[in-house]
């Protein structure tokens, strides 16, 4: 009896370490095989795809571009700082990721404001200070809207410009980044269950071996 109760422990320990090592992300996007030769072998390998290098202002009125995000994790998501209905619903939800990773240098979030017009560098330092959030972990961003809503799509967000009605329309979706700028999930910002998901990806990510650094 006692052996077999150790042959279980041992299979449930083995098993409990398997899954670990194996809990891996999908990559997300359009996706396309390459074939090449190594070694006098031919190979075929598969290319996803990643986020374009951008150019938006922080609240702090710096230049943010691609390689300010190289070499980390980052969460994205799309937001106007008026929104009255998901939008406070949304940032209430990743304050929790912002204080889970704010003293980790190789994460970031950022966020895109679909109302550049209104969304000036000094209206996004406010509604960062309400949030209370400082430093260099959480970036609001603004840019052209036409830079905006294209890079939207990248995310494989839906944005909109005002409708009849004089509302902006957006998903209310985090996407989560890697180092490689592939995308690794997407995460409903609105619903707390998924952003603590969101919160157990990143780390699952930030285990993941190092790979080269998208350019």
């Amino acid at each position: 009896m006692k052996n077999l109760i150790g042959a279980l422990i041992i299979i449930v320990l083995y098993s409990s370490c398997k899954s670990k090592d194996q809990a891996k992300l999908p990559i997300l996007g359009e996706r396309e095989p390459v074939t090449k030769t190594i070694d006098g072998k031919t190979v075929t390998d598969t290319v996803y795809s990643t986020i374009p290098d951008f150019k938006f202002v922080n609240q702090y009125a710096d230049t943010i571009t691609g390689k300010s995000l190289n070499g980390k994790i980052y969460v994205a998501d799309f937001f106007f700082t008026t929104c009255p209905s998901i939008c406070p619903i949304m940032h209430r939800n990743m304050l929790n990721v912002y204080k889970e990773f704010k003293n980790d240098d190789n994460f970031r979030i950022i966020s895109h404001s679909i109302d550049p017009k209104y969304d000036t560098v000094p209206v996004l330092k406010k509604y960062a200070d309400k949030l209370g959030i400082s430093g260099n972990t959480w970036w609001l961003l603004n840019g052209t809207k036409d830079q905006t809503y294209q890079i939207a799509k990248n995310y494989l967000v839906s944005v909109q410009e005002k409708n009849p009605q004089g509302e902006y329309i957006h998903d209310g979706y985090f996407i989560l980044v890697d180092k490689q700028k592939h995308l690794r999930g997407t995460y409903d910002g609105t619903d707390p269950e998924q952003v603590t998901k969101l919160i157990a990806d990143i780390k699952i990510l930030k285990a993941e071996p190092v790979m080269t650094v998208a350019k």
